[in-house]
This record gives structure tokens, C-alpha cells and sequence, in this order.
């Protein structure tokens, strides 16, 4: 491990160059917080998919990639006298410290779920008037549902049993059925809602991310559907002339490998 002499060297290596982009690079000087934005949401994915192809390489790039927008934000922030780099490092030192009162004064806990209990008990403390305050609007719907499903959860509101979930996501699917059979589209749009709201709390209580295994199973489809395309173009047909008895060998093959 590297010392922490070189660590904060080549953080303030780091800082030095953000002067100097911002200062020389036509580019640097024109961009604000909002025409960075997407592109800082465009580096966490990237960064999410280094992980769940388990690219440590790529891990370590992105994540320079998601510091050096931090450092970007930060530069803009001291420009317009708000805030820099100090007062972000020591915001979010003071969180942590306040949030781990077992850690950084005499609170006792038993478990990993205690701690998650006492942090959403101390936000509140904080002057959030919900625990769901923290849960922001622009996630995708998957990662929201989880984020709030683990929320409230840390308040005591949970199912006891993943037996208990199970039986909920059941009956969610014979809701399902009810209104495929009523054939009222807005409720089926509903109850498929609630199906996948099950799932997702389902896959909590099996220690599963949803969104880490839909990723994963995306990705399991794509290599196989790939290597269909080639086997057919390895045959010089389009996939529009095979039938799916003839797709299905491939796609056979493709489970194999």
C-alpha cells in the first residue's frame, strides 16, 4: 500500500492540473456544472460496467474519471466563492462522523442491519422530514425501488421472513392474472408494477442486487444472440430467413460455451 505521503501528493498533483485546465484549455473554461452533468452520469455507468465485468483496470480508470468530475465541480464551486475542495472533503468527513456514533463516541451496536437503523434514525435527526428524502427522482425505476425498499427498511418497516416475500410476490402474480383476464389495460400496467416491486424487494432479502443481476443476465443474452448472428452468417442467411427451430440450435450452443 502507498504511503499516505504519496497518496495526498498525487491527489494535489490532481489539483494543480484542474488549475491549469481551467486556467489554459478553451475547452475546460467553457463548462459549467450543468454541461458536465451527463457527462458525470455517463462515467458512473461506465463505471458500474467495469465492475460488473470485474475489469479492475477499468475499475481504476473510471474511478479517476469520476474524481477528476469531483475536482471539476469543486474548481467551479470556488470560482463563484460557494464552495472548493476543503469544504467538500470536510462536509462529507463530518457526515461520516456523525453517522457512525459507534465508531466516534460510546453507541454500542450488534450488527451491520443496527447500522443501518441508527444512520436513517440520525437523517432524520438532521431535519429530513422523510427517510425517502435521500431517494433522488432521476434513478432508473429498478435502482429506485431498491434504494427505497432498503430505506425504509432501515426504519423497522420490512417483512420478517423471505418466506413472507415470496408469498407477496405470488399473490402480486395472480393480481396479474386477474387483470390479463379483465383486460383493463391500466391496471395490468399496475399490477405488472407491483410484480416487479416484489422482485425487487424479493431479490433484498436473498442478499441479490436486482440491478447487478438484470445486468448480468442483459449481458448473458447479448453474447448469446451474438453468437447466433455469427452462426448464421457463417451459413450466409439473415436471421429473418431461419426459423426458430433453426435459431434455437445455435441458441442451444450459445447456453453451452
Amino acid at each position: 500500500m502507498k504511503s499516505r505521503a504519496l497518496q495526498l501528493e498525487a491527489f494535489d498533483r490532481l489539483l494543480t492540473i484542474m488549475d491549469e485546465l481551467r486556467e489554459q484549455c478553451p475547452w475546460d473554461k467553457k463548462q459549467t456544472m450543468q454541461t458536465l452533468r451527463h457527462l458525470t452520469i455517463e462515467e458512473t455507468y461506465e463505471l458500474g460496467d467495469a465492475i460488473l465485468e470485474e475489469d479492475l483496470l477499468e475499475v481504476k480508470n473510471e474511478l479517476g474519471d469520476l474524481l477528476l468530475h469531483i475536482v471539476f465541480y469543486a474548481k467551479i464551486g470556488s470560482e463563484t466563492n460557494d464552495f472548493d475542495i476543503t469544504d467538500v472533503c470536510n462536509a462529507i468527513c463530518e457526515k461520516l462522523i456523525n453517522r457512525h456514533p459507534h465508531i466516534y463516541s460510546d453507541v454500542k451496536v450488534r450488527d451491520e442491519e443496527e447500522v443501518k437503523q441508527n444512520w436513517e434514525n440520525i437523517k432524520l435527526k438532521e431535519g429530513k422530514k422523510s427517510v425517502l428524502e435521500g431517494v433522488p427522482k432521476g434513478l432508473p425505476a429498478l435502482v429506485k425501488a431498491n434504494r427505497i425498499q432498503d430505506k425504509v427498511a432501515g426504519v423497522g418497516f420490512d417483512w420478517e421472513k423471505p418466506e413472507q416475500v415470496f408469498e407477496k410476490v405470488q399473490e402480486e402474480l395472480s393480481e396479474l392474472q386477474e387483470e390479463i383476464k379483465m383486460g383493463n389495460a391500466e391496471k395490468v400496467e399496475s399490477e405488472f408494477g407491483d410484480v416487479l416491486f416484489s422482485m425487487i424487494n424479493y431479490a433484498r432479502f436473498l442478499k441479490i442486487n436486482p440491478e447487478n443481476a438484470l445486468e448480468r443476465t442483459n449481458k448473458k443474452f447479448i453474447d448469446r444472440f451474438q453468437y447466433l448472428e455469427s452462426k448464421a452468417k457463417e451459413l450466409g442467411k439473415s436471421l429473418k430467413d431461419m426459423t426458430l427451430r433453426e435459431m434455437d440450435v445455435y441458441w442451444e450452443e450459445a447456453k453451452s460455451i
